[in-house]
C-alpha cells in the first residue's frame, strides 16, 4: 500500500501545480491574447484608415533626463493632439526609407527619430499573409515608440541644439539599406553643424555616429544622449515567469528590470555605471541601447503622466564634450530594435555556439535580454537541444520528440531503480496481503513487518515518486522554452498544429470543427471546455500509464486512480501544443520502459489485462 500511496502523492502534488498553473498563468493568457488580438485589429484598421477622433495622446518628450550638470532637455511641456493612424502620421514629416531583409520603415528628418520600424519576416497569426509586427510608432499615433539620439547643453548654456522638431536634411539621397548608410544634417545657423551618419546590419543592429563641427566664436560643451520612449502602457501577458518592460544589464549592478507597474510607482531610477546596456522588452521583442562598454553612463528607466498617458523612458548621458572653435565633437551609439533571436541576441552558455550580439559586440549579458528565468541552467539546455535537433529535422515538434528520448536516456539509469524498486513491490503483495490478514487490528505490527520485508527485498518505498518528479524540471523548461522564445512563436507541427507555443485549436465540443461555434467563449466554464485532439491523446497515454499497474484495493485509491487522466487532459488542454505533445510521447515511453523493467525483474505486465477488465465492467 505504501507505494499507492507515495505514488498517489506525487500525482496529487503535480495536480497542484498544473492546477495553480492553469489558474494563475493558463486563464489569464486567454483573456489577455483575446484582448491583444482585438487591440492588433484595431491598430490594423487605424493603419489603413485615419481616425478623426480627438483622443488626447502624449507627444513624446523626445528628451534625455535633466541632471545637475546638463540644462533640463527641452519638450518637457506637451500639448494634447488628435490620435490619428500610423499612415497619415508617417506621411505627416518628410522621411527616409529603411530596407533590409528583415526591417521595413523610415526615419523621420523631423528630429531625425527611429520611429517606424516593422518586422517582416513576423506575421501577427500564422497566415503568413497577416500584418507584418510593428514594432516602432510614430508620435500622433495610438502606441508612440521610438529611438532618438542627439546632444544636450551644459546648465545656463543657451546655445540652439537640433531637437524632436527640427527638420533634418539628408545629404544624397536613397533608403537606409545593409549596405548604404545615410548621412543627416543640420546647421543651426550659429557656427554648429551637426551630422548624423546612420548604418544598419541585415539583422537587427543600428549604429549612429553623430559628430557636431564648432566654427563659431566660442568652445561649447556638450552631453550625448541616446533614449527610447514608449506611450501608453502596453498590453502585457502578465506572467509571473515573464519579464516585460524596462530591462538593463548596467556594470555591476547586474539586471535591473522594472515592469510598468513597478516603475509607475518609482517614478524613476538613475544609475551611474560602465559597460551597460538598457532598453524595453516584449515577450517576443525589444528595444535596447548598446553603447561602447568603456562609456560612462549616467543611465535613466522613468515614468510620466502627460495628458493622462502614461509614457516609458529608458536613457543614458555620456561624459561632456567641450568642442573647442574649429574643433569636431564625436559621439556613437547603437540601437538593437527587432526580435528576440536567440541566434541573433546570443546565449552565454558554455558550448552554445550561438554568440550572437552578446559575442560579436562584446556586451555585457546581452542575452538576458531572453527571459531565461532563474532556471537558466535547466532552460538554456533544454532550448539548444530542441535547436539543434530542429537545426537537423527542420520541425520543433519532431525535435520536442527527440529531446524527449534523450532526456528518458538520461534519466534511465535512475527510472530504472525506481521501477525495478516498484517492481518488487509488485511481487511483495502477496506477503503485504498476509500481513493484513495476520494482524488485522494492529497497524503498527503491520508497518514493522512491512519494512522489514522491504529492507530485505532492498525495496525503496519512495521509489514511485521519482518518475513522476524527474518530469516536473524536465515539464517546467520545455514550457519556459515555448512560452518565451520566439523561434517556438508559429512553429508548426504536423496537420493542424501551426503553432507549437499556442494551445491545440481543435475541440471536442464543437465536433473539431463542423459545429461553428467556439466553446470557449461560454461564460463562466469556457475556460474548461478547450479539448483538442492532442490532449485527448495525452488522456489515453496516461490512462494507459494508469493501468500498467494492478488495480488499487482501497476504493479511493482506486478513484483517484481512475479520474486522474481525465483531470490531467482537462488541465493541460489549454498548455501549449508542443508541451502536451510532450507530455504524451512521454507516458508512451513510460510504458514502454517501465513494461520492460517489470519483465525483467519477473513482474507480469497488466496493462492488457487491466484495459479488458476495464472495459468488462463498462459492458456489464
Amino acid at each position: 500500500m505504501t507505494d499507492n500511496r507515495n505514488t498517489i502523492l506525487a500525482i496529487i502534488l503535480s495536480g497542484l501545480v498544473l492546477i495553480a498553473w492553469q489558474y494563475f498563468y493558463n486563464m489569464p493568457q486567454m483573456e489577455r491574447q483575446r484582448a491583444q488580438s482585438q487591440t492588433q485589429a484595431e491598430l490594423q484598421k487605424n493603419t489603413d484608415q485615419p481616425n478623426a477622433a480627438a483622443t488626447p495622446a502624449a507627444t513624446p518628450t523626445g528628451s534625455p533626463q535633466a541632471g545637475s550638470t546638463p540644462q533640463a532637455a527641452p519638450g518637457a511641456n506637451q500639448q494634447a493632439q488628435p490620435v490619428v493612424s500610423r499612415a497619415t502620421a508617417i506621411a505627416a514629416s518628410p522621411r527616409v526609407k529603411i530596407d533590409t531583409p528583415r526591417l521595413t520603415g523610415s526615419i523621420s528628418l523631423k528630429g531625425a527619430r527611429i520611429d517606424d520600424l516593422a518586422l517582416v519576416q513576423f506575421r501577427d497569426t500564422v497566415d503568413p499573409s497577416s500584418p507584418a509586427i510593428i514594432l516602432y510608432s510614430p508620435s500622433g499615433t495610438a502606441e508612440p515608440y521610438y529611438a532618438e539620439f542627439g546632444w544636450v547643453p551644459a546648465t545656463g548654456s543657451t546655445v540652439r541644439l537640433p531637437d524632436q522638431n527640427t527638420i533634418w536634411q539628408q545629404e544624397g539621397s536613397g533608403a537606409l539599406t545593409p549596405t548604404s548608410p545615410v548621412v543627416l544634417k543640420y546647421d543651426n545657423g550659429e557656427g554648429l553643424t551637426f551630422r548624423r551618419r546612420i548604418s544598419v546590419d541585415e539583422r537587427y543592429l543600428f549604429t549612429v555616429r553623430d559628430d557636431v563641427t564648432n566654427v563659431g566664436s566660442a568652445p561649447v560643451t556638450l552631453y550625448p544622449f541616446a533614449l527610447i520612449s514608449r506611450h501608453g502602457t502596453p498590453h502585457v501577458s502578465g506572467y509571473y515567469i515573464l519579464h516585460e518592460g524596462l530591462i538593463g544589464y548596467l556594470g555591476d549592478q547586474g539586471l535591473q528590470e522594472y515592469g510598468y507597474k513597478k516603475i509607475d510607482e518609482a517614478k524613476q531610477v538613475s544609475f551611474k555605471v560602465t559597460n551597460g546596456w538598457l532598453g524595453i522588452t516584449d515577450k517576443y521583442w525589444a528595444s535596447a541601447l548598446l553603447p561602447d562598454t568603456t562609456a560612462q553612463l549616467q543611465a535613466r528607466y522613468s515614468s510620466n503622466l502627460v495628458n493622462n498617458v502614461r509614457s516609458y523612458q529608458t536613457d543614458y548621458l555620456l561624459d561632456p564634450q567641450t568642442i573647442a572653435i574649429g574643433g569636431t565633437g564625436t559621439a556613437n551609439a547603437r540601437l538593437f530594435a527587432g526580435a528576440k533571436e536567440a541566434s541573433v541576441v546570443g546565449i552565454n552558455f558554455p558550448f552554445a555556439g550561438l554568440g550572437g550580439y552578446n559575442k560579436d559586440l562584446g556586451l555585457n549579458h546581452f542575452d538576458l535580454l531572453i527571459d531565461w528565468g532563474w532556471f537558466y541552467f535547466i532552460t538554456k539546455p533544454m532550448f539548444l537541444g530542441l535547436d539543434f535537433f530542429y537545426r537537423l529535422v527542420g520541425n520543433f515538434g519532431i525535435a520536442i520528440l527527440l529531446v524527449t528520448v534523450i532526456v528518458k536516456l538520461l534519466f534511465f539509469p535512475l527510472a530504472n531503480k525506481s521501477y525495478a524498486s516498484m517492481a518488487k513491490m509488485k511481487s511483495v503483495q502477496p506477503q503485504l496481503q498476509a500481513l493484513k490478514e495476520r494482524y488485522p487490528d494492529d497497524k503498527v505490527k503491520q508497518q514493522q513487518e512491512m519494512m522489514e520485508i522491504y529492507r530485505k527485498e532492498k525495496i525503496n518505498p519512495v521509489a514511485g515518486c521519482l518518475p513522476v518528479a524527474l518530469q516536473i524540471p524536465v515539464f517546467f523548461s520545455l514550457y519556459k522554452v515555448l512560452f518565451v522564445t520566439i523561434e517556438m512563436r508559429h512553429a508548426p507541427f504536423y496537420g493542424w498544429i501551426k503553432d507549437l507555443s499556442a494551445p491545440d485549436p481543435t475541440n471536442l465540443f464543437n465536433l473539431f470543427g463542423l459545429l461553428h461555434f467556439d466553446p470557449t467563449q461560454l461564460p463562466v466554464f469556457g475556460h474548461y471546455l478547450a479539448l483538442g485532439v492532442w490532449p485527448i491523446i495525452m488522456g489515453i497515454t496516461m490512462w494507459f500509464q494508469m493501468k500498467l499497474n494492478p488495480t488499487p484495493p482501497d476504493p479511493t485509491q482506486k478513484i483517484i486512480f481512475d479520474w486522474m487522466p481525465l483531470i490531467f487532459t482537462f488541465m493541460l488542454a489549454g498548455f501549449p501544443a508542443g508541451l502536451v505533445i510532450y507530455w504524451a510521447w512521454n507516458n508512451l515511453l513510460s510504458v514502454i520502459q517501465q513494461s520492460f523493467i517489470m519483465r525483467r525483474n519477473g513482474v507480469k505486465v497488466e496493462l492488457f489485462d487491466n484495459l479488458k477488465a476495464a472495459f468488462a465492467k463498462k459492458a456489464t
